[in-house]
């Protein structure tokens, strides 16, 4: 495996697969106009090779595909998925939640019994003496 060219300032330095500088990156409507230029159509001028508002070179090697928006289904499979999903994220964080829930459930059955119990007349008359 062959390591990554570095890239050099210079327009003369021929770099990249197709020998083509293209600038740094954010700066690719600023390439050096050593190139044949013309005047567009609204008088603006051009280097060959790039559009009048200064876009890069054309790529070559880089494949796009698309679909027709009326060809998609956005949702095929969605509850298929939704259902899994949402299992696959549940019982990765179960056991987050779940003791302390199970925990805070039983204290809070037994401290509702307790004061239930504290308030019953058998609870008076157990603790009449401690007050």
């Amino acid at each position: 495996m062959r390591p990554t060219q570095a890239l050099r300032g210079g327009a003369e330095v021929p770099l990249g697969r197709h020998n083509k500088y293209l600038g740094h990156w954010g700066h690719f409507g600023s390439l050096p106009t050593h190139g044949h230029s013309r005047l567009s159509a609204t008088g603006r001028r051009c280097i060959e090779g790039r559009d009048e508002y200064g876009g890069s070179y054309k790529q070559k090697g880089i494949i796009t595909y698309s679909l027709s928006p009326n060809k998609q289904n956005p949702f095929a499979g969605a509850a298929h998925d939704a259902v899994f999903n949402t299992w696959r994220r549940f019982s990765k964080q179960v056991l987050y939640f779940a003791p302390p829930l199970v925990f805070f459930y039983y204290a809070m059955s037994w401290a509702t019994e307790r004061n239930h119990y504290l308030n019953s007349k058998e609870g008076r008359k157990e603790f009449a003496d401690s007050e």
